[in-house]
């Protein structure tokens, strides 16, 4: 008798704390908690701490309460432009879980979400990106975009019970076929350009050598003209300067020329002359043999 009152002690002990175990669950700082009931939702959890419930009836999910990234594939899409051009964007979302019952009943886990909000991303990118031609993506409305894209998706967001924290677009590229027929254009365009540039700069530099040459003739001739009257006016001077030696005194002056002559005349060893006695040239030496 003894031994079955032990062993039905033991028995309910045993049940004893497997319930007190399941009734008791612990929600982390970084996790928020809803507790349900035969798939009904009786209360949710916020903050953290050892908490109790229904143990085998009452069952718990736990659910993320920090900032997430929704990023389903990392597979870029395809969108097209206003002025029908194609581009490849990459595009995430930052979200966070404001009311855990209405996630849990509208998408259940991130899983769920990711399948029912991305394409709702997706849609808004697609269509504000559709109004915009590529060029003005890439320059002036690219804010404007986003903050469009931004507020369609807050307001689907709160259907869900998350707040949307940032929408944007990583990446908007060209197509890899887009992007080497660009190039291409590209390359060839400043190709032409450098062509041109070399063009302008040898007709220019054409032009400033043709001046450079006008120039040095113009500065040579005048140089030329300028020592031709320098010089004139040194042979006029040198003329005046003799008619005056002249005039002081004829006679020296004519033995000077002679000797001047005779110095140039003379000046070759094997100089030979067949001249007269009487000839000119030797008047001055006819005068001093005399």
């Amino acid at each position: 008798m003894s031994s079955n009152i032990k062993i039905v002690f033991v028995s309910v002990f045993v049940v004893l704390l497997i319930a007190l175990s399941n009734s008791i669950f612990v929600v982390q700082e970084t996790k928020q908690a809803i507790v349900i009931q035969l798939g009904k939702v009786v209360r949710d959890v916020r903050e953290s701490g050892l908490y109790f419930k229904l143990p085998f009836i009452n069952s718990v999910e736990f659910l993320d309460k920090r900032v997430l990234d929704l990023s389903p594939d990392k597979i870029p899409r395809e969108v097209i432009t206003a002025d029908q051009k194609r581009i490849i964007v990459d595009a995430y979302a930052k979200y966070k879980i404001t009311n855990p019952v209405t996630f849990y009943q509208a998408v259940r886990n991130e899983s769920g979400l990711v399948r029912r909000l991305y394409p709702v991303i997706e849609a808004h990118i697609r269509e504000n990106i559709g109004r915009f031609s590529l060029i003005s993506l890439l320059n002036e409305k690219r804010s404007e975009v986003m903050q469009l894209i931004q507020r369609g998706v807050y307001s689907e967001a709160e259907k869900f019970g998350i707040e949307i924290i940032d929408v944007r677009i990583k990446r908007a590229d060209l197509p890899e076929e887009n992007s080497s027929a660009i190039f291409r254009r590209m390359q060839t365009e400043r190709e032409k350009e450098a062509k041109e540039i070399r063009a302008e700069g040898e007709q220019a530099g054409q032009e400033v050598r043709s001046k450079a040459d006008k120039l040095k003739r113009e500065i040579i001739s005048s140089a030329v003209k300028e020592s031709y009257e320098i010089r004139g006016r040194g042979y006029a001077e040198a003329t005046r300067i003799y008619n005056e030696a002249f005039k002081v005194d004829e006679e020296f002056f004519n033995f000077y020329r002679s000797m001047s002559a005779y110095s140039k005349s003379f000046a070759e060893n094997n100089t030979k002359f067949v001249l007269s006695p009487n000839n000119n040239f030797l008047d001055i030496l006819n005068k001093g043999w005399k």
